[in-house]
């Protein structure tokens, strides 16, 4: 590798790598304060979760700084190799994996367990953005480019899904804001966003109401617009789809989802009340947050840390740590800094000459505000519990490492984006 292959300093964004161990070292405290043990007071005790997440820290550190220093052609070269060795990796949990609370996304290093979910994000990313940045390739108009992208998300969510790993699967779904910036028609997002507030409904009111309820306001429509064979045919089609969708939501929600997802539904839209069950995690992690009140009780002073009242706090509901040791002022804090975090990579991905940098750029900034909203939400209660990470806080090794690797790759990508384009590239 010659000198000129490596990034110039004055060209890495410093701004992304500090606010990454803010929240890296951040995320270690809040990990120690809530399996803290008088017995294992060491920040360093490798038998407690803390310990071990500073040798991920430690190791996530070291293959960052690695990608930091690999020619940033590499990622584009090597993209569809890389999401090939993550399919295959989902694929040998199937048949080789570990099954832990119910999903079997898992395998076996040593003393380690591997999550390959984690991975297939920032190995789809790669493989969409080079995709879709390939000469004479036109997303906009190209329904067959738009299909094949689809197959290239659609497939891991399909293998994520048989593991039992719904939180996972949900993630994929983000690459569809990568796509509207690629050219995806706007009606298609607003109809999604349609379908699913109409999946809402359908688990709150009786479907037959809500067939009525569309038909209504098809006829109303086509009496307010001027009618085309076009225009009515498309309505039919529309009413038809949408009606067919909440006729089946039923059957899905019945016998589809586990027991204990539709609990954790029913128990957010507020159709049961169990705070001794499903809605405990939740129920705990509201009256952590708001005992912090505007200041915080301090660090290692949560009563809700010390009793261990929330279940899984130092991964799924790391920020109730947060709000109850750090209060309201500690939490506005955090979701101002992530919030940056999310605009900084925005205007990275936007001064972007390369496509390709531009749309990997565009899927990290999906991938970790969808992480960002639906984790915080769920300790709020208003997301349902589907068991997704807090990027670079949660515990975890395989997610704080694949989100590394996943905001590396785009950092070293950014670090020569003054670069005039590459043959191969344009």
């Amino acid at each position: 590798m010659t000198q000129q292959q490596l990034p110039k300093p004055s060209r890495i964004d410093w701004l992304t790598l500090l606010l990454y161990y803010i929240f890296v070292v951040a995320g270690l405290l809040c990990v120690y304060a809530s399996v803290y043990k008088e017995t294992n007071p060491m920040i360093w005790d490798t038998n407690m979760n803390y310990g071990k997440q500073l040798i991920w820290i430690g190791i996530s550190t070291t293959i960052g700084l690695m990608i930091l220093l690999v020619d940033e052609k590499f990622f584009y070269a090597f993209a569809y190799p890389i999401y090939v060795i993550t399919i295959v990796l989902l694929i040998l949990v199937l048949f080789a994996g570990t099954t832990v609370k119910g999903s079997s996304s898992w395998i076996e290093l040593g003393g380690f367990r591997v999550q390959p979910a984690e991975f297939a994000k920032f190995g789809t990313a790669l493989a969409l953005a080079r995709f879709l940045s390939g000469y004479n390739v036109n997303f906009e108009k190209d329904r067959k480019i738009q299909l094949l992208s689809s197959a290239i998300i659609i497939l891991p969510m399909v293998i994520i899904l048989l593991q039992n790993e719904t939180g996972s699967t949900l993630v994929f779904t983000a690459f569809i804001f990568v796509l509207f910036r690629e050219g995806l028609p706007g009606w298609i997002l607003f109809a999604g966003f349609l379908l699913a507030i109409l999946a809402v409904l359908a688990l709150l009111i009786k479907p037959l109401y809500i067939i009525i309820g569309l038909v209504v306001l098809a006829a109303l429509f086509l009496f307010l617009v001027k009618r085309t064979r076009y225009l009515i045919l498309i309505t039919l089609v529309v009413v038809v789809i949408s009606g067919f969708m909440v006729s089946s939501i039923d059957y899905v929600f019945e016998n589809v989802m586990q027991a204990h997802q539709r609990t954790r539904i029913n128990v957010l839209l507020g159709k049961e009340v169990d705070i001794k069950g499903a809605g405990y995690n939740v129920q705990q992690s509201k009256i952590a947050i708001g005992s912090g009140g505007l200041w915080g009780k301090g660090f290692l002073q949560g009563t809700q840390n010390k009793f261990r009242f929330v279940p899984e706090q130092s991964t799924d509901f790391i920020f109730c740590t947060i709000g109850e040791e750090y209060g309201f002022a500690g939490s506005v804090l955090f979701i101002f800094l992530y919030i940056l975090l999310l605009w900084r990579l925005l205007k990275m991905a936007e001064r972007q000459r390369q496509k390709f940098n531009r749309i990997y750029g565009y899927s990290v900034v999906c991938i970790l505000f969808f992480h960002f909203v639906i984790n915080v939400g769920m300790t709020l209660g208003l997301m349902p519990v589907i068991g997704i990470p807090l990027p670079f806080f949660s515990y975890g090794g395989s997610a704080l490492l694949s989100f590394t690797i996943l905001l590396f790759i785009f950092i070293r990508l950014d670090a020569n984006r003054v670069n005039e384009l590459h043959s191969s590239l344009e």
